[in-house]
């Protein structure tokens, strides 16, 4: 009896025991730890113990302009980032998912962008946004006076998310097009027979069946729009005058910019909430899904 427990409920953890020793060290210890320097006073001078000061840091937090600013851009993004990359990914995917000739070489195009570093990406779009880019020389062949893309505060961060939704695409596009493979052709057909065509097949068709796709796709692109860092780093490093700077990057600047590492934990430990409350609504929604 005891030789039969040990194989059934012992020997799965045995195997999972390198991997959780390696997490816990490099996942949750650090977690934990900058869950307690949130609630200290740790700067400047690295080499001192940590003094502990309570909810300081949260008081501080609250009365940081600097930080409400960055949590409002992080909300624009996204808000802005989200359904863009929820609905134009799912009509890529209905595209690329039709028998037509060289559809393999429009996949491989569309996915291009999503294997490309962050770094090469926004370096390049970085161009394409300079005032003397592609962009602005398209726009004066047509007669349109230059824009500062990148260096106007009300256009910088759309210019970041333009980046963000180009790199998204074909990657949402794959999870997508795994979903509209596995709904069966006959469903269409007699779609078809009913005199559901075109557009209207995939609104009672391709929609309802797609839903578990389409709520993974939200709570992913929403939680990678929460985190977004390279973008504005590569860009426009949170400028001008903070328009596009993120709660990320703001926790960066405070981190190793300033070395007020408690106070970047504290940042960190209201993003990691923001983040939570992400998760939980997808596994929410996922269970409405299932049940409908």
């Amino acid at each position: 009896m005891s030789v039969t427990f040990s194989r059934r409920y012992l020997t799965p953890y045995l195997f999972l025991l390198p991997a959780i020793f390696i997490l816990s060290l490099t996942v949750l210890w650090p977690a934990v730890q900058a869950f307690y320097l949130s609630f200290t006073n740790y700067e400047y001078d690295l080499t001192q113990m940590p003094q502990w000061v309570g909810l300081k840091n949260f008081y501080r937090l609250w009365g940081d302009r600097t930080f409400w600013q960055t949590l409002t851009n992080t909300l624009l993004y996204l808000t802005c980032v989200v359904p863009v990359l929820v609905v134009l990914p799912l009509g890529m995917a209905i595209l690329c998912n039709q028998k037509l000739k060289g559809m393999n070489w429009f996949r491989a195009a569309y996915y291009t962008p999503a294997v490309i570093s962050m770094v090469v990406a926004g370096i390049a779009w970085k161009w394409l946004f300079a005032e003397t880019g592609l962009l602005n020389q398209l726009g004066e062949l047509l007669g349109l006076p230059p824009v500062s893309w990148l260096a106007n505060p009300k256009l910088a961060i759309f210019s970041v998310m333009a980046v963000t939704i180009w790199k998204g695409l074909g990657y949402y596009m794959v999870i997508y097009l795994a979903g509209l493979q596995a709904i069966p052709a006959e469903l269409y057909e007699a779609a078809a027979i009913d005199g559901s065509d075109g557009l209207g097949k995939h609104w009672d068709i391709t929609v309802p069946l797609m839903k578990p796709y389409l709520v993974l796709v939200a709570v992913i692109s929403a939680i990678s729009a929460t985190k977004v860092f390279e973008e504005v780093y590569i860009m426009t490093q949170g400028g001008p005058r903070n328009s596009s700077k993120t709660v990320v990057y703001y926790l960066y600047e405070r981190a190793f910019n300033d070395l007020e590492i408690g106070y970047a934990c504290t940042i960190g430990l209201v993003l990691f909430l923001l983040i939570l409350g992400l998760s939980i609504l997808q596994v929410s929604l996922q269970g409405l899904t299932r049940n409908d």
